[in-house]
């Protein structure tokens, strides 16, 4: 024995070393061993880290040196493995399952490696094994952690396979390159009935008609490799197993299959909302033309109407006042030989063409007032409601009427249809208080019900109505009272209905015993201006404007 062969002998004396005397060993018993002995036929060799296991083997494949790390992943005391067959110490079903592929591989190679499971102690350990001379040596590596993540990662692909191919939307993936169908799912193979064997195997274009698919793959620039292929969808026909060609939206993607380049599509048949849409489409294109045609017949018979009110009311009104005129002429020249019931027939002549006159004036403009130009503007409606109220009491100053004006009286709204629907409220209210001793009427605005709304409201103690009927107060010709008991025609409350939709407002009225009637008018604040021909003017706001007319005699 030389010199150093005797001092390592010691040193493993001392140390009462595993490797001889047996016992436990600790991964700083075989640290340092890094020269070579070869007395008694054995050879040492250099330990590894202790991350790693180290087993040394002789040429007949017995262990002759071991670390703590090697012990710990073969679950065995040094004691049991010196001078032990390796594959002896390793799990049964391990030695079982790969010592014959590893003696095989060695006789070929000086290295080999393989990845075992311990279902046992639930561990994987890779063995590395080396020939080399004078024997092996075996490197173990706790790989536990890895083969946790690849069999996490098996999951997920099985996982990701299961919902591609659970999918109710039909699904296949072609190889970007190639063009070969590389999977396509369940809903796949049943929408274009083909079998999964015979699917796998065609190219994509065979599910294209007349060579539509070549075309789509070079748009999309899919055999370029590497090349990016945002998610996107396009409408494409495809053709199924029987021949039938259906319109689809097609949704693409590139993902890696397998290993491959691949494009993921998916599905959807639009064949029944297509021709929805073509129906759809051909009837909206035919009502437009009818709508069209209907506006064109409408605006005609506004034309028709515009010409025929301006007839009426020239050629009727120059009658009727030819009419009244000989009446007139009749009753002053020849009063003397007329007798008590002529006088009186004379009368009624006179009364009943002022009459149609006063119908055929309020007709007239309650028919344009839908063409009447918008100017809208904020209004004070203050010298309005007082000059005609100083007008009604010189007409009939027998009559006690009080009128209650609010200081304020702001609207926002064209300044000739809002004087005009003033105007026949207040005519209306003076006509049906005429029957009070103590009349009044009062005029007032007030917040309306939504923001940016203002109401205007005439309210009197005259003569109520009959909430039942309280619908047909703003209708044309609709009267609650006959005229013997309160002249009218029934076209004012009207014309205020149709002044309050042209600037896109609402009316209602309310009415009680002990308080009479009171009209609103809810106008928005903000009224776009229009822009038809402006064909008259009506009315302006005080007796001071140039330019005011006075209004016709509109009544209720």
């Amino acid at each position: 024995m030389n010199k150093f062969a005797r001092k390592l002998w010691t040193e493993l004396q001392r140390k009462r070393s595993p490797l001889a005397l047996g016992g436990e060993l600790h991964s700083g018993d075989l640290q340092g061993l890094s020269r070579e002995s070869t007395e008694g036929g054995h050879r040492w060799w250099p330990m590894a880290s202790d991350r790693d296991g180290e087993v040394q083997l002789d040429a007949e494949g017995r262990v002759t040196e071991a670390n703590a790390m090697a012990m710990r992943l073969l679950h065995c005391p040094v004691s049991d493995v010196v001078g032990r067959d390796f594959w002896q110490i390793v799990p049964e079903t391990i030695a079982d399952q790969f010592q014959f592929a590893t003696n095989k591989a060695l006789e070929k190679s000086p290295r080999h490696s393989f990845v075992a499971n311990d279902a046992l102690a639930d561990s994987w350990v890779q063995y590395t094994v080396k020939r080399h001379h004078g024997g092996y040596s075996v490197t173990l590596r706790d790989v536990a952690s890895t083969q946790t993540l690849l069999l996490m990662l098996k999951s997920s692909e099985r996982f990701n396979d299961l919902l591609f191919d659970a999918n109710p939307n039909p699904m296949w993936i072609f190889d970007a390159e190639s063009r070969a169908v590389l999977a396509a799912n369940q809903a796949a193979i049943d929408f274009y009935d083909i079998p999964r064997r015979r699917f796998i195997t065609l190219d994509m274009g065979a599910l294209f008609p007349d060579g539509e698919g070549a075309a789509v793959y070079q748009s999309l620039h899919l055999g370029q490799p590497g090349g990016d292929v945002p998610p996107h969808l396009r409408l494409c026909k495809q053709r199924k197993a029987n021949g039938e060609v259906v319109l689809a939206e097609l949704a693409w993607g590139r993902i890696d299959w397998n290993g491959h380049q691949a494009i993921l599509v998916s599905l959807a048949d639009v064949s029944e909302r297509h021709l929805a849409e073509v129906s759809l489409r051909r009837t909206n294109d035919y009502l437009e033309q009818a709508l069209a045609e209907r506006d064109e017949q409408l605006k005609s018979a506004m034309r028709d109407l515009a010409a025929f009110t301006d007839a009426v009311s020239n050629d009727l009104l120059g009658s009727l006042h030819v009419a009244n005129g000989f009446a007139a002429t009749l009753a002053e020249k020849y009063a003397p030989v007329l007798d008590a019931q002529g006088r009186r027939y004379v009368g009624r002549i006179q009364a009943s063409t002022r009459q149609v006159a006063v119908m055929v004036e309020d007709l007239r403009i309650f028919i344009q007032i839908p063409q009447q130009s918008m100017h809208p503007e904020m209004l004070e409606l203050g010298p309005l409601c007082n000059s005609m109220a100083n007008d009604f009491r010189k007409q009939d100053p027998a009559r006690s009427v009080t009128f209650e004006i609010d200081t304020a009286l702001q609207v926002h709204g064209d300044k000739r249809l809002i004087s005009l629907a003033l105007t026949c409220l207040l005519r209306n209210a003076w006509k049906f208080t005429a029957r009070r001793d103590e009349a009044w009427i009062k005029v007032g605005v007030q917040p309306g019900q939504t923001p940016g709304e203002t109401v205007l409201c005439v309210s009197d103690n005259g003569a109520g109505f009959d909430a039942a009927y309280a619908d047909r107060l703003f209708q044309p010709f609709q009267r609650l009272h006959s005229s013997a008991e309160f002249p009218g025609n029934g076209l004012g409350l009207a014309i205020v209905k149709r002044v309050a939709e042209r600037h896109s407002g609402r009316v209602w009225a309310e009415t009680s015993a002990q308080a009479g009637t009171s009209f609103f008018m809810a106008l928005p604040d903000s009224v776009a201006a229009g822009s038809a021909e402006d064909t008259q003017k009506i009315i302006t706001l005080d007796d001071d404007d140039p330019e005011r007319t006075q209004p016709a005699p509109l009544s209720e």
